[in-house]
């Protein structure tokens, strides 16, 4: 194995690597259909991470049993021996920038990539230059993405997006609403403390998502909302818990891909299409200026971005594809090419509006 390895490095160094390679090799799909130029790239790659043996990324959307699925394939994909090792670290946002900043203060980088929703994290991480420069093949793929400030290409891109939005149970209410205006009708209707929301006070992503809605409807929106008394869950799964129990009728906030995972075990959730847009949060992938396998980063990086990678991910998370012209796996979980959207300007993003939005969305929910 060794051998083949450092021949086929020395191939690919040479500019000689052609249709006749390792064993290994010839068994990878990625050399199928790839033009010469793309082989002899890839070649110099996948035995790079070869000698390399493994990767770690840190990513907070790619479940346990999503990354096994990921992870196979990679291999497969590439070609990569049975020993290789895909390292995996799943957390929510906030533990995992925690540890990804340690690592950087302290020069001591560990993941190979890295992927969170977070932008002012994110602007901050590249304007100070830790992120590589890689021009993946696969950025063509993801230009409408990227103009919509989903991305800075060469630098980092979306590997997925997700959200959050009005949500009942059609076994104990009937909504038919498609506006945000119409959930406003509730209000009325609903007895206080049958509703729910995220807890925007510790979570950033319904908070951006607060944000974006806010944009569109102004603070009294969510002054009326209130009047609901909703309770606050920090985890997905407790909101759809309380709503797939008929403990609460309604969720201001709740999240559309745990919806669906939901419904897959016999709940019958709903969540709302509003006719004004969704508020898409992209999860930034990038891979560390000093990763320490760089090879098999980038491998990483264009599989996870691939048509293939895309719909293991979409078939497992319900999550939706920045991808162009993507086939989703999943009819309620289209492509972002097919979803309407309330316009972010995620590249200007900044910590400071998150703070003076948590005060706000404190001050209207919580009273203080």
């Amino acid at each position: 194995m060794r051998k083949s390895v450092m021949a086929l490095a020395a191939l690919a160094a040479a500019g000689l690597f052609a249709l006749r390679s390792p064993a290994w090799a010839e068994e990878a799909q990625a050399l199928a259909k790839a033009s010469a130029a793309e082989k002899q790239r890839l070649a110099e790659l996948i035995a790079g991470a070869v000698k390399e043996g493994q990767i770690a990324y840190a990513d907070t959307m790619i479940s346990p049993v999503t990354h096994d699925a990921l992870a196979a394939a990679f291999k497969k994909h590439y070609g990569l021996p049975a020993s290789f090792k895909v390292g995996h670290m799943y957390n929510g946002p906030s533990q995992v920038i925690t540890r990804v900043q340690q690592e950087l203060n302290a020069n001591r980088v560990t993941f190979d990539v890295g992927a969170v929703a977070s932008p002012g994290w994110i602007m901050a991480q590249y304007k100070a230059g830790h992120f590589m420069h890689y021009e993946s093949p696969e950025y063509t793929h993801y230009r409408k993405s990227i103009d919509k400030q989903m991305g800075i290409k060469g630098f980092f891109v979306l590997n997925c997006a997700y959200t959050f939005a009005p949500g009942w149970n059609a076994e104990t209410l009937q909504f038919a609403g498609d506006s945000y205006q119409d959930v406003l009708k509730l209000v009325g209707k609903l007895p206080p403390g049958r509703t729910n929301t995220a807890d925007s006070e510790l979570a950033d992503s319904t908070l951006m998502v607060h944000i974006g809605m806010r944009k569109a409807l102004g603070p009294d929106y969510f002054r009326e909302l209130a009047k609901l008394k909703p309770s606050f869950y920090t985890k997905a799964e407790i909101g759809l818990n309380r709503l797939t129990s008929g403990e609460d009728l309604f969720s201001i906030l709740s999240s559309t891909s745990r919806t669906m995972m939901f419904n897959q075990k016999g709940a019958k959730l709903r969540f709302m299409e509003p006719k004004e847009g969704f508020v898409m949060l992209p999860q930034f992938m990038f891979i560390f200026k000093d990763a320490p396998h760089p090879n098999a980063a980038k491998l990483w990086f264009d599989f996870v971005l691939s048509e293939e990678g895309q719909k293991i991910f979409v078939e497992h998370e319900f999550v939706n594809s920045g991808r162009s012209n993507f086939r989703s796996p999943v009819k309620e979980a289209p492509g972002l090419d097919e979803v309407r959207q309330v316009p972010m300007d995620w590249l200007s993003f900044t910590d400071d509006e998150l703070k003076k939005a948590r005060v706000e969305w404190v001050q209207i929910f919580k009273g203080k």
